[in-house]
């Protein structure tokens, strides 16, 4: 009898690595920055964007 083996991906892994990497493109961040955006990457462009000024 064949085994049926159902696999479930999802897209949210690669939207966060998505959204890292453009955190450090975008801030410029470098090497330890971008090595602490892995955890904290909403922190950082919460960060900056909080520090610009509304028009």
């Amino acid at each position: 009898m064949e085994k049926i083996r159902i696999s479930q991906t999802s897209a949210a892994g690669t939207l966060w690595f998505a959204g890292w990497l453009f955190t450090i493109g975008f801030l410029h961040l470098t090497l330890l920055s971008g090595l602490l955006a892995l955890v904290l990457w909403p922190y950082d462009l919460g960060l900056y964007f909080s520090a610009q000024k509304a028009p």
